[in-house]
């Protein structure tokens, strides 16, 4: 009998089945675990026995749709109970299933559960019909686009987090919920010694464990820094194809939260975690334009350019979608808490010259085949795919457009340029209001991820803070 896969043609010829399915059985696994990423870039699925795994390969898995539906608490924010929810009638409706299909190149044997391997998923309607917001193939469509027009595009990682020692992680009835209380923590390192030995000895420990494990997985890791921020960490990645690094940065977070709890700590993508003198973190995403045929890097500046024609109309694309782009790359409340000056953080839609100030920072010379420019703007906690995707489309329309970008900044905290969204807030009425986003990724994505994330900011308002009761408790 034709399987779901092969009946709808949703297999790459390049894609050996029959080969993964004899590196599971030498390697002698017990489980696979197949997951899709949803909507908030967290990976979410299921765990077969590794006797089923041959049928959900050809078959896939059958997944309840309403986990696409919901905001960070978990909670479903459409109205699935009715005949159409946003999507068509009967689509994304009833709590019904959509099918996750493994993607055989994602393969990996877990190193800290070495009984168990994992694949990545794409989704898909039982008509066989892709959904339409499945995130990782919404990069796939832009990077299509990019490839149509004769470019190929490498990324690299620099991606911090927080590691952090679990004192309590507070599982008493009282403490479950949606979301939860969160854990009691430690410090690991009290920072502020940037990238000294001794803070990366006290680190060290961490360092052992993640690296050991990114080895273990095939993760292209670069280099493992200590952070200016108490036990902050940074990650760096090998450049990369932009879909390759949007796997491995899902990985990379599953993995780190996972081995560092097996180990009583807890490590947090969150961009800025509530304690004092808590630094915040970022995702700087480094990106260049190949050539399609000759693999040349198309970034590369003649003499006395920073960076490349080319390379300036993708500067100019990302500037002028900055703002609508930014719910992509700073998709939580607590991220724009980083946007401030003098913080090694951009706060305005401005680029320069290898300049850590600006949201853009070109490190680009004549002869330097590893030619680029450097997004500031995102934070950890990001859907990789969105955010990739957002420059991909952005950076691209600046060049069919040939937009031009200003002259690059020297004092990044003193100039004229705009402001990137100070909230969440300013960036949902930025993101709906693009008619360029919509044209790119359709009015359904767009009301459907700003639907989302309203959601989010609505339970923030409705919330009483400490702030709060700190502020007027007593005084009124």
């Amino acid at each position: 009998m034709v399987g779901f896969v092969e009946r709808h043609g949703l297999r790459s010829a390049e894609q050996d089945i029959d080969a993964l399915l004899r590196r599971v059985q030498e390697a002698g696994l017990e489980a696979v675990r197949i997951s899709f990423v949803d909507q908030h870039g967290v990976p979410r699925g299921k765990t077969m026995m590794v006797d089923g795994l041959a049928a959900a390969l050809e078959n896939g898995v059958a997944m309840t749709s309403t986990l696409l539906l919901k905001d960070t608490s978990h909670r479903t924010v459409f109205p699935v109970w009715q005949a159409d929810a946003g999507f068509g009638p009967g689509r994304l409706t009833g709590a019904g299933d959509v099918i996750m299909v493994p993607d055989p190149a994602t393969f990996r044997i877990l190193p800290w559960s070495p009984q168990n391997g994992w694949l990545l998923a794409d989704l898909y309607y039982p008509d066989g019909q892709a959904v339409p917001v499945c995130s990782r193939a919404i990069l796939r469509q832009a990077l299509a686009r990019l490839h149509d027009k004769g470019y190929e595009i490498v990324t690299g990682l620099e991606v911090e987090f927080h590691v952090l020692r679990l004192l309590d992680p507070h599982l008493s009835l009282e403490d479950a919920g949606q979301p939860g209380t969160p854990p009691e923590t430690a410090l690991m390192a009290q920072g502020y010694q940037y990238l000294t030995e001794q803070r990366y000895d006290e680190l060290e420990p961490v360092f052992d464990v993640i690296r050991k494990n990114c080895l273990g997985l095939g993760l292209p890791l670069a280099t493992l820094e200590v952070e200016f921020g108490p036990s902050q960490i940074e990650a760096t990645f090998q450049p990369a194809g932009a879909l390759a690094n949007a796997d491995n940065m899902v990985l990379f977070r599953s993995m780190v939260k996972a081995v560092c709890r097996r180990q009583g700590w807890h490590a947090t993508f969150m961009c800025r975690p509530r304690f004092d003198a808590a630094m915040a973190s970022g995702w700087h995403l480094h990106q260049s334009l190949v050539d399609g045929d000759s693999g040349r890097n198309l970034f590369e500046p003649g003499p006395g350019e920073a960076i490349s024609e080319l390379g300036r109309h993708w500067i100019a694309g990302l500037l002028e979608h900055a703002a609508a782009s930014c719910l992509f790359a700073t998709p939580t409340i607590n991220g724009y808490k980083r946007y401030r000056p003098h913080a090694l953080a951009p706060d305005r839609i401005q680029w320069g010259v290898d300049n850590k100030g600006a949201m853009i920072r070109a490190l680009a010379a004549p002869g330097n085949r590893n030619s680029r420019v450097e997004n500031r703007i995102g934070e950890p906690a990001a859907n990789p795919y969105l955010y990739i995707a957002s420059q991909v489309l952005a950076g691209l329309d600046g060049i069919e457009r040939q937009l031009r970008a200003p002259d690059p900044v020297e004092r990044p905290y003193d100039s004229d340029a705009p402001a990137l969204p100070k909230t969440l807030l300013e960036a949902i009425e930025s993101l709906s209001g693009s008619a360029f986003h919509r044209a790119q990724l359709g009015d359904p994505f767009v009301d459907y991820i700003t639907r989302i994330k309203r959601a989010e900011w609505d339970r923030y308002l409705a919330a009483v803070s400490e702030w709060e009761e700190r502020e007027y408790l007593s005084l009124f």
